[in-house]
């Protein structure tokens, strides 16, 4: 009999047995180690133990007796499907009749076998864990496909709010001269100046949301991290309590970045806050900077309340928030804003010990460096790549990235919707796809546009957490992996290379 092909959490199936015959159920595991699935086991003939068994076991898939003494395989199905509508269950019972088979799927039962016929028993978990996978699956597309809804929506928001703000804002920048012509006073001079500054930055702030809807790029200038360092701490000076401590840390007063004043305060100001309001008691708030990995590495770190390993999963999530006020976004402009300078953002947390924020940017690059040493990419000249990324806002900001460097971006949320684009409008020029995709896996949409004539080159960005198996592509296929956490520097050059030796 041939393996079964279902793949579980690391590699393994947790099947529960609802059965008060510990030899019916040694011979049914036996049975599913013959076909090849490798499992851990549980036997449970109780409701306190079903219910216990649900809560700690988690298994994949319970297969049930349906008569049990002082408990029925009905009264199991009922409490697995209370707990898990989508949780796969199959009734298997020495005697079983048309109506009690028929009523048994009707309420919810995948399937049911006789003991003494159970040799489609294998078959059966496959098809049902294959099924109960793919409506995972089916599900995770559904709430990704909501949340980049979202997000469209919030976009065109955005775009109205900036519109409306820029209005608002232009008298800040008018009134400070005529308060400056109109009088000698040195004081209403200096509150001029301070007004225009406020409604310079504030312009400049409803400009960056533009741009994020419009994908445009920011213009940088050089900053000198004092400068910086010393506007947030005015910044924040009416935010401290007087319990709480600010120490600043800057390992070299000469560092500098290249980068958007406006939106990279605003991160740390973002990041800050935070610290302060996960501080109730007071504690201390660090800011630091400091050269690291041949770039800038910035620190927000606090002594404050901390987060679970659960809360740090979601922290870059659209809309997630702990606060009762928050928005839930954010962190996810800081790291839009970190990442889209060719950084990276990182947090490590410890509940009731504090958090920690590493900001990690890239060198300025001076022209006379730029002509000693390795020539920047080239941009593009309107060449079309295949962008296939998982994650909405991800998808969206490598996007932007490519489309300001003068490639046309074309988008799939995963390999089905790719190779949508693909047959709807013709081949690109470079396929660049995250190695995380759902519903058709990075290494079967290569395989399948490769056997079916596309010769490009391609460009897989891998994680640790999901590599990428180049056993699966064709032999001979122009390659290329990248690796995360990933920059915008490397990922152009790799297009650019890419641009340059397709056929």
């Amino acid at each position: 009999m041939a393996p079964l092909r279902g793949l579980g959490r690391e590699g393994r199936f947790r099947v529960l047995f609802v059965e008060d015959s510990p030899e019916d159920a040694e011979l049914l595991q036996m049975q599913l180690e013959d076909a090849g699935l490798a499992a851990e086991y549980l036997r449970v003939d109780e409701e306190p133990a079903l219910r216990g068994a649900l809560a700690t076991f988690r298994p994949d898939i319970v297969l049930s007796d349906l008569s049990m003494p002082g408990f029925s395989g009905h009264d199991a199905l009922r409490i697995v499907r209370a707990q898990d509508p989508h949780l796969p269950f199959i009734f298997v019972s020495g005697t079983i009749g048309e109506d009690v088979a028929v009523a048994a799927l009707h309420e919810g039962a995948n399937d049911y076998i006789l003991k003494h016929s159970s040799a489609r028993l294998p078959a059966a978990v496959d098809r049902a864990l294959r099924e109960a996978r793919t409506e995972a699956e089916r599900a995770r597309a559904e709430a990704e496909l909501m949340r980049t809804q979202r997000l469209e929506s919030l976009s065109l928001l955005a775009a109205g709010l900036s519109h409306d703000l820029r209005n608002i804002l232009q008298p800040l920048l008018i009134v400070p001269d005529l308060i400056a012509q109109r009088s000698d006073d040195p004081r209403l001079h200096q509150l001029a100046t301070v007004v225009a500054e406020c409604g310079r930055r504030g312009h400049e702030m409803a400009e960056s949301m533009l741009s994020f809807v419009r994908g445009s790029r920011r213009a940088s200038e050089r900053i000198l991290l004092r400068d910086l360092f010393h506007a947030v701490q005015l910044l924040l000076k009416g935010s401290l309590p007087r319990d709480m401590q600010l120490e600043v840390r800057l390992a070299d007063p000469e560092l500098e970045l290249d980068a958007n004043y406006t939106e990279l305060q605003q991160c740390l100001l973002n990041l800050s806050l935070n610290a302060i309001q996960a501080m109730p008691a007071g504690g201390r708030l660090e800011l630091a900077a400091e050269e690291a990995e041949g770039g800038v590495r910035l620190v927000v770190a606090d002594t404050g309340s901390g987060m679970d390993e659960a809360t740090i999963a979601q922290l870059f999530t659209p809309f997630f928030t702990t606060k009762t006020s928050g928005t839930g976004l954010g962190l996810v402009s800081c790291k839009r804003i970190i990442e889209g300078l060719g950084g990276r953002i990182s947090v490590s947390s410890v509940p009731g010990a504090g958090t920690r924020f590493e900001l990690w940017l890239p060198a300025p690059v001076d022209d006379d460096d730029l002509e000693a040493g390795e020539a920047p990419a080239e941009g593009g000249q309107g060449e079309r790549i295949l962008l296939v990324v998982r994650e909405g806002t991800r998808l969206s900001l490598l996007g932007n990235a490519l489309a300001s460097q003068g490639y046309q971006p074309d988008l799939a949320a995963d390999g089905a919707a790719a190779l949508r684009r693909w047959a709807e409008t013709g081949s690109p020029d470079v396929v660049v796809v995250d190695s995380e995709i759902t519903l058709f896996p990075a290494e079967a949409l290569l395989s399948t546009m490769y056997e079916s004539g596309y010769t490009g080159p391609a460009i897989v960005i891998e994680d640790a957490a999901a590599p990428f198996d180049a056993s699966q592509v064709p032999d001979g296929v122009p390659l290329q992996r990248l690796q995360r956490p990933l920059d915008m520097r490397r990922l152009f050059e790799a297009v650019a290379t890419a641009v340059a030796t397709r056929d």
